[in-house]
């Protein structure tokens, strides 16, 4: 038992190395080779809390209203004056059972590697300001137009659309477009937006460094905005970042 134990135990590590490794070389290739940011139609903000990565976008453009999508009428603080919006998606149980990381349990884990149902997480902000959290990524209208309606696909077409509560009074949960494994996980859903604009992004991004190495970082003595999520209330001395 002691040596079938020591020959999983084994061969789980060089899962995790092998898949690390895949991780890594995958998050280097590009899409959109050839793209610069040359874009100053529309800033957006690429945010990540170390584990997961969301999209930032201005609440209004002339691209896109984004309130006829996601009302605040949903939320349980509906009348703040919001001007953006955080949108990620992710696997259904992790977003509505696990409000801290350290709460996951495994089966929550393996459904999720596995194969398991989607949601859209949708926080609304006051004036988020840009930091190493949060980069900014400037885009011309036709790749913000790309990049809204690749969002705008990743809704499920129910009707009314059903809203789960959030973590807050300022986020809540959608049904979404999609089925989440371990091949295709929340960093690479935020990859694979990016992509469709025409930003040039990593190939295979399961991770959320594999996303954040392509945007560049801002000068470090600008200050960024809390990732509003339960699960990462934390400061970076505490969490090791």
């Amino acid at each position: 038992m002691i040596r079938a134990a020591c020959i999983w135990l084994t061969g789980l590590i060089a899962a995790v190395f092998c898949f690390a490794i895949a991780a890594w070389v995958g998050s280097s290739v590009p899409r959109n080779v050839g793209w610069q940011q040359t874009g100053n139609d529309v800033e957006i903000l690429v945010e990540t809390n170390g584990v997961h990565t969301a999209l930032v976008m201005p609440l209004i453009t002339p691209e896109k209203d984004w309130r006829a999508v996601f009302s605040a009428r949903d939320l349980r603080e509906p009348l703040r004056p919001y001007t953006h919006i955080s949108v990620s998606w992710g696997e259904r149980a992790v977003f509505l059972d696990t409000h801290r990381w350290q709460d996951i349990s495994p089966l929550t884990i393996l459904r999720a590697t596995t194969g398991s149902g989607s949601l859209l997480h949708v926080a609304h902000y006051v004036r988020p300001a840009p930091g190493n959290d949060a980069r900014p990524l400037r885009l011309t209208s036709a790749e913000y137009q790309r990049l809204v309606t690749a969002i705008e696909q990743s809704v499920a077409p129910t009707s009314p659309r059903r809203h789960y509560p959030g973590y807050d009074s300022y986020d809540v949960f959608y049904d979404a477009v999609g089925t989440y494994w371990i091949g295709r996980t929340c960093n690479q859903w935020t990859s694979d937006m990016l992509a469709i604009a025409g930003v040039k992004v990593g190939r295979w991004t399961p991770f959320s460094g594999g996303v954040m190495k392509w945007i560049a970082p801002v000068q470090a003595s600008i200050s960024s905005p809390p990732i509003q999520d339960r699960r990462e209330r934390v400061s970076p001395e505490q969490s090791g970042r």
